[in-house]
């Protein structure tokens, strides 16, 4: 096991399967046993999850709405999308604990870093919801901030590509794909790995980012073990 502690981060667009809105529980049973997968070996596992499938602050100010309230209903949404990803979690039998990083009492603990790092020393996965708790931040943010804070040694971002192109993969059959990248490498071709804020954060505490197809049963088993799978970014 190369990874002994990783931060998932899964986007909330994941979790629709082939929906168009809201959440696949076929797709949760799914991602619930590929993290079974890496727990039983005895790998600490936390995860961020967007909110994107139930509500984009951002695309709601774009209508019209108001920013910071929009932003705080997409933390919402990621309580909610935590909560599905808990239960399914449950079902296979992990132990898990959900932390919010707006209070809500009722459905999960506040978020604390010590406690989140002994609920992972106790085999516990641990979902860390509602983003940073601030808006304007995404919750690739959090999940660089949560990922530092925990002392997490890789970021492992699970997407439907399998890995960093040059361009989207999905709309050019041509797309090149990176099998590693530097940070600087990463700016200077102004790749679209994370938002701009997140990747900072990232490089300025030297934490690497591994993006691979999380959909590709097998594939977060190899990651934590050490195989070669989708894109490194690392100094």
């Amino acid at each position: 096991m190369k990874y002994e502690r990783i931060l998932l981060k899964l986007s909330g667009e994941a979790l629709m399967g082939d929906r168009q809105y809201g959440i696949d529980n076929d797709r949760l049973k799914e991602y619930a046993a590929e993290i079974k997968k890496v727990t039983d070996i005895g790998c600490q596992v936390a995860i961020v999850i967007g909110g994107g499938n139930i509500f984009r602050g951002l695309a709601g100010a774009a209508k019209g709405m108001d920013r910071v309230q929009g932003d705080y209903m997409g933390m919402l949404a990621t309580v909610i999308n935590g909560m599905a990803l808990q239960g399914a979690l449950e079902d296979v039998g992990i132990f898990t604990r959900l932390q919010s990083a707006i209070e809500m009492d009722k459905v999960a603990e506040p978020f604390i870093k010590r406690k989140a790092v002994r609920h992972l020393e106790k085999g516990r996965v641990v979902i860390f919801g509602a983003g940073t708790g601030n808006p304007y931040f995404t919750t690739d943010t959090a999940a660089t901030l949560r990922a530092i804070e925990i002392d997490a040694e890789v970021i492992l971002k699970g997407t439907r590509v399998d890995g960093i192109y040059d361009c989207d993969p999905e709309k050019n059959e041509n797309a090149i794909k990176f099998q590693t990248l530097t940070y600087d490498e990463v700016f200077e071709k102004d790749l679209k790995v994370m938002d701009m804020t997140a990747f900072t954060l990232s490089r300025e505490n030297n934490l690497p980012i591994i993006v691979f197809d999380m959909n590709k049963k097998g594939n977060l088993l190899k990651v934590v073990e050490g195989e070669t799978v989708g894109t490194l970014v690392n100094l």
